[in-house]
């Protein structure tokens, strides 16, 4: 549990609430082009930004535990450009070879390069994004959508289906022939995707992750530690959505008496610190289980499902509770609630995770209770 950590892990908590009062919340309403590079300097001087990052490459490849609890505190807070605190991970090129280390994976982690995660396929897409072997090169055929950050990608880790050796994660440099930016757009929770085209790109086998057949397992794995940190700051918010509650009950309402005296906003405040509490609690068992080696595919899965669905059920009360100013624009409920909605269908549907985790347990034999 949080309560239960060393006094390194103490000091990392403090750390980085001193970051998000001190960096973060002061930088309300300036531009990300203005606020990205300070933030990132303060990271690094505060030594979280290599918190995501390889030894290897100067990173500190914190457990899974630091990261949650970083990430938790931090989102606690409620803080803008949340997102410019750690550095680039290397994702699914972890372990790479050459070239790929050197050409791609070097540069991605030093900042110079920016990649997209190509893992979806628009709803009119014919067919899987498809390749051929012919000698030395992949030629790729397909369409890829919602790549998130595809629009300022210099390349795309991209899962294809190689003909007669199954799926293969290959990286697909943005600027080749055939490679085509279809689409640009914004979700409702602010972010930007992309969508790609490629005709007859041809691009060098050793631009494969791995071997063909191995791509969909090395994609679960790298969308797996996203689920983790999704679950790690909604769990964060959570935190903020109830501290914000608290003191909107505890103020007076007209009659000059508390508002949380009344006994059915009582149960429902009731109710979501339950829920808040359970969501925290798996959270940190999983990122401990993860720390020991333990298999927690499984118990990412339902973190991201709890958490993701209990978010957006805590901004939803505590609107209803607050009232009707809590929908205007500008409200930080009102923002949160349109932040949070997106995050039950990134890395997984709910529905798609329950069926996933109730097949863990029924045909593979795996998941804890």
């Amino acid at each position: 549990m949080p309560e239960q950590l060393t006094t390194e892990q103490q000091a990392l908590v403090a750390r980085a609430h001193q970051f998000a009062h001190e960096e973060l919340l002061p930088r309300h309403g300036e531009p990300a082009s203005s606020a990205r590079p300070a933030i990132i300097a303060a990271s690094r001087a505060a030594g979280l930004f290599t918190m995501t990052q390889p030894r290897a490459f100067g990173g500190t490849a914190a457990s899974a535990l630091e990261l949650t609890l970083v990430r938790d505190t931090l989102a606690a807070s409620n803080p803008p450009h949340l997102d410019a605190v750690f550095g680039p991970g290397p994702g699914v090129l972890a372990n790479v070879g050459e070239p790929l280390r050197s050409t791609h994976l070097a540069p991605l982690l030093a900042g110079s390069k920016r990649s997209g995660f190509a893992f979806t396929e628009p709803d009119d897409a014919p067919a899987p994004t498809r390749a051929r072997i012919e000698g030395d090169m992949l030629v790729i055929d397909g369409q890829k959508s919602y790549v998130t950050g595809g629009a300022d990608a210099a390349f795309l880790s991209a899962l294809v289906q190689v003909a007669d050796r199954g799926p293969a994660l290959v990286v697909i440099d943005t600027h080749l022939p055939g490679v085509t930016l279809t689409r640009q757009f914004t979700s409702l929770d602010g972010s930007h995707h992309a969508a790609f085209r490629f005709e007859q790109v041809r691009v060098p086998t050793g631009h494969l992750i791995g071997a063909p057949g191995e791509g969909l397992p090395r994609a679960m794995r790298q969308i797996g530690d996203v689920r983790l940190l999704i679950a790690a700051q909604c769990v964060g918010l959570m935190r903020w959505v109830l501290d914000h509650l608290t003191a909107h009950l505890r103020a007076p309402d007209r009659s000059g008496r508390p508002r949380g005296e009344k006994e059915g906003v009582r149960l429902r405040y009731g109710e979501l610190r339950i829920q808040a509490f359970a969501a925290r609690s798996m959270l940190y068992r999983t990122a401990r289980l993860a720390d020991a080696g333990e298999n927690v595919v499984n118990e990412a899965m339902a973190c991201k499902v709890f958490a993701t669905e209990t978010v957006g059920s805590l901004v939803d009360t505590a609107i209803q509770l607050e009232g009707g100013h809590a929908l205007t624009d500008d409200h930080p409920l009102s923002i949160l609630y349109r932040q949070v909605r997106s995050l039950r269908l990134a890395e997984g549907g709910t529905d798609v995770l329950r069926l996933n985790v109730a097949r863990g347990k029924l045909d593979l034999d795996k998941g804890l209770i």
